[in-house]
């Protein structure tokens, strides 16, 4: 996540700031301790969740704040 850019929803056409992480993985193509990342705004928090959690993707949601803690950002 670039500190130069406004942090944004990833649901499509959503340009509302994020405020939650979607920590992912897809195991047929990631390592187990790899993660990838969504950022959900709180209108998109649980369907972006619902997406990755019927293929079994979806590892973790956090606050944004905790998230950039925890990365040190």
């Amino acid at each position: 996540m670039s500190e130069d850019s406004p942090l944004v929803c990833s649901a499509k056409g959503c340009r509302a700031p994020a405020a939650w992480v979607l920590a992912w993985n897809n195991p047929k193509l990631h390592t187990p301790e790899r993660r990838k990342t969504w950022l959900a705004c709180g209108e998109h928090r649980e369907t972006l969740g619902q997406f990755l959690g019927v293929r079994g993707f979806l590892k973790d949601v956090v606050p944004l704040a905790e998230w950039q803690e925890r990365e040190g950002a």
